[in-house]
Protein backbone atom coordinates (compact mmCIF):
# COMPACT_ATOMS: atom_id res chain seq x y z
CA UNK A 1 0.00 0.00 0.00
CA UNK A 2 1.30 3.47 -0.91
CA UNK A 3 0.75 6.41 1.41
CA UNK A 4 1.37 10.09 0.69
CA UNK A 5 2.16 12.12 3.80
CA UNK A 6 1.92 15.92 3.54
CA UNK A 7 3.37 17.98 6.39
CA UNK A 8 5.66 21.01 6.63
CA UNK A 9 7.41 19.59 9.72
CA UNK A 10 10.50 17.56 8.80
CA UNK A 11 10.31 15.93 12.23
CA UNK A 12 6.71 14.82 11.65
CA UNK A 13 7.55 13.56 8.15
CA UNK A 14 10.43 11.54 9.62
CA UNK A 15 8.19 10.07 12.36
CA UNK A 16 5.53 9.15 9.79
CA UNK A 17 8.15 7.65 7.44
CA UNK A 18 9.54 5.51 10.26
CA UNK A 19 6.15 4.41 11.61
CA UNK A 20 4.60 3.64 8.23
CA UNK A 21 7.68 2.01 6.67
CA UNK A 22 8.05 -0.26 9.71
CA UNK A 23 4.41 -1.30 9.20
CA UNK A 24 5.21 -2.30 5.61
CA UNK A 25 3.81 0.71 3.76
CA UNK A 26 5.48 2.46 0.81
CA UNK A 27 5.69 6.14 1.82
CA UNK A 28 5.81 9.20 -0.43
CA UNK A 29 6.23 12.64 1.15
CA UNK A 30 5.48 16.29 0.45
CA UNK A 31 6.13 19.41 2.53
CA UNK A 32 3.01 21.39 1.58
CA UNK A 33 -0.25 21.05 -0.29
CA UNK A 34 1.18 22.15 -3.64
CA UNK A 35 3.94 19.52 -3.43
CA UNK A 36 1.25 17.01 -2.44
CA UNK A 37 -0.73 17.82 -5.60
CA UNK A 38 2.45 17.47 -7.66
CA UNK A 39 3.08 14.00 -6.21
CA UNK A 40 -0.52 12.94 -6.86
CA UNK A 41 -0.21 14.09 -10.48
CA UNK A 42 2.66 11.64 -10.99
CA UNK A 43 2.11 8.78 -8.54
CA UNK A 44 -0.64 6.34 -7.58
CA UNK A 45 -1.39 6.25 -3.85
CA UNK A 46 -3.91 4.37 -1.71
CA UNK A 47 -4.32 6.98 1.02
CA UNK A 48 -3.19 10.52 1.91
CA UNK A 49 -2.31 11.78 5.40
CA UNK A 50 -2.14 15.57 5.56
CA UNK A 51 -1.54 18.31 8.09
CA UNK A 52 -3.77 21.42 8.10
CA UNK A 53 -1.39 24.28 8.93
CA UNK A 54 1.23 24.50 6.15
CA UNK A 55 2.77 27.25 4.00
CA UNK A 56 2.09 27.64 0.25
CA UNK A 57 -1.17 25.63 0.38
CA UNK A 58 -2.78 24.53 3.65
CA UNK A 59 -4.39 21.15 4.20
CA UNK A 60 -7.97 22.34 3.68
CA UNK A 61 -7.14 23.85 0.25
CA UNK A 62 -5.10 20.75 -0.59
CA UNK A 63 -8.07 18.47 0.16
CA UNK A 64 -10.44 20.68 -1.85
CA UNK A 65 -8.04 20.52 -4.81
CA UNK A 66 -7.70 16.74 -4.54
CA UNK A 67 -11.46 16.28 -4.34
CA UNK A 68 -12.04 18.57 -7.35
CA UNK A 69 -10.43 15.92 -9.54
CA UNK A 70 -12.84 13.11 -10.38
CA UNK A 71 -9.90 10.71 -10.22
CA UNK A 72 -9.60 11.16 -6.45
CA UNK A 73 -13.24 11.20 -5.30
CA UNK A 74 -12.87 7.99 -3.28
CA UNK A 75 -9.23 8.42 -2.17
CA UNK A 76 -9.12 8.28 1.66
CA UNK A 77 -7.62 11.46 3.15
CA UNK A 78 -6.75 11.46 6.85
CA UNK A 79 -6.10 14.79 8.53
CA UNK A 80 -3.27 14.57 11.08
CA UNK A 81 -2.96 17.89 12.92
CA UNK A 82 -2.52 19.66 16.23
CA UNK A 83 -5.86 21.38 15.57
CA UNK A 84 -8.74 20.00 17.61
CA UNK A 85 -11.44 22.68 17.38
CA UNK A 86 -14.91 21.72 16.14
CA UNK A 87 -14.69 24.52 13.54
CA UNK A 88 -11.49 23.10 12.00
CA UNK A 89 -12.91 19.56 12.04
CA UNK A 90 -16.04 20.79 10.27
CA UNK A 91 -13.88 22.56 7.67
CA UNK A 92 -11.88 19.37 7.13
CA UNK A 93 -15.01 17.28 6.73
CA UNK A 94 -16.61 19.83 4.39
CA UNK A 95 -13.46 19.87 2.25
CA UNK A 96 -13.64 16.09 1.90
CA UNK A 97 -11.46 14.70 4.69
CA UNK A 98 -12.12 11.05 5.55
CA UNK A 99 -10.89 11.13 9.16
CA UNK A 100 -9.23 13.30 11.82
CA UNK A 101 -6.30 12.38 14.07
CA UNK A 102 -4.82 14.83 16.60
CA UNK A 103 -1.03 15.02 17.03
CA UNK A 104 0.90 13.58 18.68
CA UNK A 105 -0.31 10.34 17.15
CA UNK A 106 -0.22 6.83 18.56
CA UNK A 107 1.54 4.71 15.89
CA UNK A 108 -0.63 1.62 16.47
CA UNK A 109 -3.82 3.68 16.33
CA UNK A 110 -2.67 5.39 13.12
CA UNK A 111 -1.95 2.03 11.44
CA UNK A 112 -5.33 0.74 12.61
CA UNK A 113 -7.17 3.76 11.17
CA UNK A 114 -5.28 3.45 7.86
CA UNK A 115 -6.21 -0.22 7.56
CA UNK A 116 -9.83 0.52 8.42
CA UNK A 117 -10.35 3.30 5.85
CA UNK A 118 -8.47 1.63 3.00
CA UNK A 119 -9.89 -1.90 3.27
Amino acid sequence: MRILTVDDSKTMLAMLQHTLSDAGFDVLQAEDGQQGLDVLAQEEVDIVITDINMPVMDGIEFIKNVRSSGKFQSLPILILTTESSREKRDQGRAAGGTGWIVKPFDPEKLISVINRVVH
